[in-house]
């Protein structure tokens, strides 16, 4: 799909239930298990915690994400991260809910394969022959999320395609079962009236308990907003029409199989009833667990994919530390991150291993989801702002769900203790990253010394014409954080002049924008001094990777084919040849020096920004730099220069 599609197709419409449905869409398997869990069954549950399913999915997914979130679409692209480079030069703390939100989404990326993969795999437990398989579901489990790890770096290209035909299966599945069972108790469509939600949360003294349960129908809300590029906003709003109707026959038939079957037994394990499965005739539990088990694998390779997405994303907007990135393959925005990949391989694993059971994960599960949503709504309410939507609008959505998700959000923290530290955990050890990679650069840019650029182009111009000083390259090119044109870093003045004076034909500066708008990818050349001095101003969208090696072959390419620059080498038995002169790129590598005095709080960012710059790509490689034409230039870091040295000098009579 095209990054500005909006208008809906049949091949969209197909496309995005294979990409973005595939969590909400595997909800059924362990929702409703969750609420019943060492609780009575009763009518007042049933169809109360249902009427609480059906206003959820009205509430949260349907109003806010499908009608209202997409409504902020970033030049065909959606997510938190796109909305936050929408809103950002607004107000600079809306920086905080962004990398909240984005840290609580990759810890969701750690619990989701788990939990849906497992809730489909224990449907075996039904076949009799398999009745005492429990022991071993938790081998199967790791087996299926170890193989589906590894095969993330050769990409989805080509089984992708099967991903929407499977879902569509799987949605008609869902509808056709629950269809079925809808007619065990008709009564239970009073759930769609919201008194009954209403009295199930005022007069249970659990309540807060259910309304955690029940927030897991929605988890996957997010993602329709995540994959706005992928699939198009009318592919999305016209699918989610399908999906929800096929969600709530699922729902309602699961609640009248159990008012039909199950009704007034007593609090305590229910390790016998599973409230998807029994909708199955026994001859069809082992294809419905094969074909569960594949929606769950796709419901898993949609959020590995998005945390890819969203890592490549806060990358060029510089909220986390560059890492390798591959290409699989040359679909459109699939990507591959080897060091994020195994963390969230280890992390599912000790998910897998720690909780073991579907119904133990479901306490650790949702937690990160609400905070998400709860930051998407704050950005969200910035972005009305900024399209000057009348005020009480604006405070009626933004009073309205920060009530409704704070409601839920008090409902899962009290899971916390049951496993929803797991998130917390996670979740804050990824904000912290971001935390730290941004703050560091704050304090970083406080203290860097920008000097006119002018003033030292005669002595630049003197150094590239004195043949007494040997020759260090034909084009020096710098990378420059100079945004304006006119100005460059004293470090690399100093770097060309006093440390190891370089001579040059060319110098080159170079500065990459990263701009809001998802893929632009566009260049400005400003000629300082015909042949000699020559600045690049890359402009790229926070979605585009800097190849700048590519790239800037491809200007200098361009500027010679308009005879704006002379290539040619300046050494007289080489330019009589027409050979080109070579390129070298002069990176400036930090380290944190030890003259420094710096606040407590700010000493610690810094350490953490080193240590983690440490274990993550280097400067050169994050901008796709050939090492061949590439010298790193180490110097110190002084962002807080010593002052009050007490030191005194003696004198000897």
């Amino acid at each position: 799909m095209g990054k500005h599609t909006n208008r809906a197709t049949l091949a969209g419409l197909i496309i995005a239930l294979g990409i973005i449905y595939g969590d909400i869409g595997t909800s059924p398997l362990y929702v409703f298990n969750a609420i019943i869990t060492d609780r009575a069954i009763t009518e007042n549950l049933i169809i109360g915690s249902l009427s609480c399913i059906i206003w959820t999915l009205t509430l949260q997914t349907t109003v806010k994400y499908v009608v209202l979130v997409l409504r902020a679409d970033n030049k065909g692209e959606g997510g938190i991260f796109a909305l936050y480079a929408l809103v950002r030069r607004r107000r600079k703390w809306l920086v905080i809910p962004a990398m909240i939100g984005g840290a609580a989404l990759l810890a969701d990326g750690m619990i989701t394969p788990p939990i849906t993969i497992t809730s489909a795999v224990e449907g075996l437990q039904k076949v009799p022959v398999f009745h005492n398989i429990n022991h071993y579901i938790i081998y199967i489990v790791i087996a299926i999320v170890s193989l589906f790890f590894f095969l993330q770096q050769f990409g989805t290209a080509s089984i992708g395609k099967f991903f929407g035909p499977i879902m569509t299966v799987w949605f008609s599945m869902l509808a056709i079962f629950g269809a079925v069972h809808v007619f065990d108790d008709l009564s239970i469509m009073r759930a769609f009236n919201p008194y009954y939600a209403i009295k199930l949360l005022s007069h249970n003294p659990g309540a807060l308990w259910i309304l955690g349960a029940v927030f897991l129908c929605t988890t996957g809300a997010e993602a329709l907003y995540s994959d706005l590029g992928h699939c198009g906003r009318e592919n999305i709003r016209i699918s989610w029409i399908f999906v929800k109707t096929c969600l709530l026959f699922n729902y309602l038939g699961q609640g009248a199989s159990l008012l039909k079957n199950h009704l007034d037994i007593p609090a305590g394990p229910h390790d016998s009833i599973n409230p998807f499965y029994d909708l199955m005739p026994d001859w069809f539990i082992i294809p419905g667990v094969i074909i569960a088990t594949a929606a769950a694998i796709i419901a898993s390779q949609a959020m590995i994919s998005g945390s890819f997405t969203l890592i490549g994303e806060a990358i060029r907007l510089n909220l986390w530390p560059r890492l390798k990135i591959r290409y699989p393959s040359e679909e459109k925005g699939q990507l591959f991150i080897p060091f994020l990949n195994t963390i969230l391989f280890c992390g599912c694993l000790g998910v897998v291993l720690y909780f073991q059971t579907s119904s133990r994960m479901e306490a650790a599960y949702g937690l990160a989801i609400i905070v998400t949503m709860l930051m998407t709504t704050i950005l969200f309410a910035n972005y009305l702002v900024n399209h000057r939507v009348k005020a009480v609008w604006i405070y009626t959505f933004l009073i309205g769900y920060m009530l409704i998700e704070g409601v839920y959000l008090s409902a899962l923290l009290l899971k916390f203790t049951h496993g929803g530290y797991f998130t917390v955990i996670i979740g804050g050890g990824m904000f912290m990253i971001m935390y730290i990679w941004f703050r560091s650069r704050k304090i970083k840019n406080r203290y860097v010394e920008f000097v006119r650029l002018e003033d030292y182009l005669p002595m630049i111009q003197e150094l590239s014409n004195d043949p007494s000083v040997s020759k260090y390259a034909t084009h020096l090119i710098y990378l420059t954080s100079a945004n304006n044109p006119k100005e460059i870093e004293h470090k690399i003045i100093y770097s060309i002049l006093n440390r190891k004076p370089k001579r040059a034909d060319i110098y080159w500066f170079v500065h990459v924008d990263t701009l809001d708008n998802p893929y632009t990818c566009e260049y400005e050349v400003q000629t300082i001094i015909p042949n000699e001095v020559i600045r690049v101003e890359f402009r790229l969208g926070f979605r585009v990777e800097p190849r700048i090696n590519i790239m800037f072959r491809k200007v200098v390419e361009d500027m010679v084919i308009n005879k704006e620059v002379n290539i040619t080498s300046r050494y007289e038995s080489l330019q009589r040849n027409n050979i080109a002169g070579d390129f070298q790129f002069i990176v400036m590598e930090k380290f944190l020096s030890m003259d420094n005095e710096l606040p407590f709080w700010e000493t610690l960012i810094m350490r953490g920004y080193f240590w983690i710059k440490e274990i993550s790509l280097s400067e050169e490689r994050g901008f796709g730099l050939d090492a061949s034409y590439v010298t790193v230039e180490k110097f110190p870091l002084i962002v807080a220069p010593l002052t009050n040295l007490n030191l005194k000098r003696i004198y000897n009579d």
